[in-house]
């Protein structure tokens, strides 16, 4: 019988990490700004962008592989909008990641020595006399 929990967590995991790679891209954030505003075409996302249609087509398509971005065909248009769940995801995942880095520094904040010898780079050594 296959482990579900681990399944599951797998997903999650290559979910979130596609979402992160696909923000690492400046135009891609500029898009999903834009995207978070409102539906729109690939005409109107490319007007605001200094790229050309064919590379908003390029970055959507990475948004859409991830799991960012879907659309709906109006016509002969195609209307690009965010996906709430991808955003959900990654809000997650980065209200998990602060919450170990503020456990840490609060760790740290308690008990300097858990640092070792690190901690004494802030400090000032005594000079023998």
């Amino acid at each position: 019988m296959p482990n579900t929990f681990v399944s599951t967590n797998v997903l999650v995991v290559t979910n979130t990490s596609n979402v992160v790679d696909a923000f690492g891209e400046p135009v891609r954030r500029a898009l999903v700004e834009s995207l978070a505003a409102r539906p729109q075409s690939v005409t109107e996302l490319a007007a605001d962008l200094p790229v050309t249609r064919s590379a908003v087509s390029q970055h959507l398509g990475v948004l859409a592989g991830a799991g960012i971005v879907g659309y709906e065909v109006q016509g002969r248009r195609h209307l690009y909008h965010v996906e709430p769940d991808a955003l959900a995801g990654l809000r997650a995942y980065l209200d998990r990641l602060w919450d170990t880095a503020l456990a840490t520094y609060a760790a740290l904040a308690d008990d300097p020595a858990t640092v070792g010898d690190s901690a004494s780079i802030d400090q000032p050594k005594e000079e023998p006399r």
